[in-house]
């Protein structure tokens, strides 16, 4: 989704590809050290996919590993993040402005770690807006911690991985905010009409670390890997009164692990209602006489902590579900927002990842069908965006700047909504951005008229202002594409 910043170059330096590096005993390049790990993490989810019951042990070596420690510096390096700091109030940059640079640091951390005297430190606790105006708490870890993490992540992802559902889509390699729409909309079509709209209670914060690590342990079997994942669970938080807090339960939202230990813990749901459909037979006629019986068939979509059951049967099997997901959260700590977690069938529609999901009557005809396209939500969001940009009481920006920042809003809201019936939203926004720019160019140039601001800005376009050759973007121009259900043919890393 678009930002709403104006463009710019970062000025920081990032290791090239082709510079070799010396870490341990190991010398070779970031792009080496990325197919290394590449080719053992293929390894590792060949394993625990021809072994659903295998417990991996030896693993601690890998995380000290220089490629992977080097590959784990280059992804914290380049993430988006890179730029904050923890509690050492040390950025990457200057890390690699050190005498030594990234050398001496990846090797001062592989001892530590290869020791056993690294211990993570305290996040710094953030307060960042949500959209419902309400603040969400992100943990910010130290770089040294995040590159741990990011290491870890390397060595756990490809063998947890192995197991996870198809019912879940949110931070998993390959897979997307659209697969999940468009399994919701293949089941609702196919009589999964009822649905229980899902939303878990402080979920990054609650997560029982017991049971958390229980899980962790049905597959790792390597003590100092458990040991190391507990380690930044109860690593603590710096709060904004500059008081360290204990972390009895959670995993804050922030850290480059919190999803991947996130979605182990809430896997505990998807094998619930995956054990559920193949009770049931592995095919829809078996389904078909399950539910002739009386019984009921549900598929669970879940986007990390966010989640509808959609319900094939009657309203009593779409009441009766809540009690059973009550209990399966209840043995991972959590439970479900009261306020958040409703019940309603696919006419009258839901909002999911920012997509408003419901069936319509088809235009001039007598079909009907499940849409997909912008919520009520998305579309006051992206006009606040316009709105805030457009401020007619701020006129002294360049106008290329503001098309450019204007751009990216629209052009990132729109391409995240292409893949649904989005055009009569996306001519709706185009209205409103006219306008917007228009009065901003007005606002900006009181003493001229409507013809001088015509001849100045709309030449590339009649209708469409630019400003030293960029032109204002629309999201009526972006075509409509759909999004593929894919199933369970998603690839992933190491298949593909």
């Amino acid at each position: 989704m678009g930002k709403g910043h104006s463009e710019e170059r970062s000025t920081d330096m990032v290791m090239p590809q082709d510079a070799s590096v010396n870490i341990g005993a190991w010398t070779g390049t970031p792009a080496e050290a990325a197919d290394r790990v590449v080719g053992i993490q293929t390894k590792l989810h060949r394993w625990a996919t021809a072994d659903a019951g295998r417990r991996f042990d030896d693993l601690f070596n890998l995380v000290c590993d220089p490629a992977f420690l080097l590959t784990a510096w280059t992804r914290v390096r380049t993430n988006t993040g890179a730029r904050s700091a923890g509690i050492d109030r040390r950025v990457a940059s200057q890390i690699e402005a050190l005498s030594g640079g990234v050398e001496a640091f990846l090797n001062d951390l592989r001892k530590q770690v290869r020791s056993g005297t690294f211990a993570p430190l305290p996040v710094r606790r953030v307060m960042i807006p949500k959209a419902s105006g309400k603040l969400r708490a992100l943990g910010i870890p130290t770089v040294a911690d995040r590159v741990v993490q990011a290491a870890l992540k390397l060595v756990l992802e490809p063998i947890f991985e192995a197991g996870f559902s198809s019912s879940s889509y949110g931070f998993r390699p390959g897979r997307r905010a659209h697969d999940a729409i468009e399994d919701i909309r293949m089941h609702a079509h196919n009589g999964y009409v009822r649905v229980f709209e899902g939303d878990i209670h402080a979920c990054f914060d609650e997560i029982s670390h017991t049971a958390l690590l229980g899980r962790v342990r049905d597959r790792i079997k390597d003590k100092r890997i458990v040991a190391l994942v507990r380690s930044f669970l109860k690593a603590g938080v710096l709060a904004s009164d500059g008081f360290v807090r204990d972390t009895p339960a959670g995993t804050p939202q922030g850290g480059i692990l919190s999803p991947l230990l996130a979605n182990i813990a809430l896997s505990v749901l998807d094998e619930h209602f995956d054990a559920k459909w193949v009770a049931q037979g592995d095919t829809a006629s078996a389904r078909w006489w399950h539910r002739k019986k009386g019984g009921a068939s549900y598929r669970l979509v879940r986007y990390a902590d966010d989640f509808v059951v959609l319900v094939h049967g009657t309203d009593s099997h779409l009441h009766a579900v809540r009690d059973e997901i009550e209990d399966v959260l209840a043995t991972m700590g959590l439970q479900l927002a009261v306020d958040k977690t409703h019940t309603v069938h696919i006419d009258q529609g839901f909002d999911f990842l920012g997509f408003r999901i419901q069936r319509h009557t088809q235009w001039g005809s007598n079909r009907r069908y499940v849409y997909s396209y912008p919520s009520h939500k998305a579309m006051l969001s992206v006009k606040a965006k316009i709105k805030a940009l457009t401020n007619r009481q701020i006129t002294e920006r360049d106008p290329m700047l503001v098309i450019l920042e204007l751009n990216r809003v629209t052009r990132g809201w729109a391409n995240y909504f292409r893949t649904g019936a989005s055009k009569r939203a996306f001519r709706d926004i185009d209205r409103y951005l006219w306008w917007r720019a228009w009065r901003w160019l007005c606002a900006k140039h009181p003493q001229r008229g409507a013809h001088w601001i015509k001849r100045t800005y709309y030449v590339d376009d009649p209708w469409w202002p630019s400003a030293e050759g960029w032109l204002l973007d629309h999201p009526a121009r972006i075509r409509i594409q759909r999004h593929a259900y894919r199933g369970n043919q998603i690839p992933t890393p190491w298949t593909a």
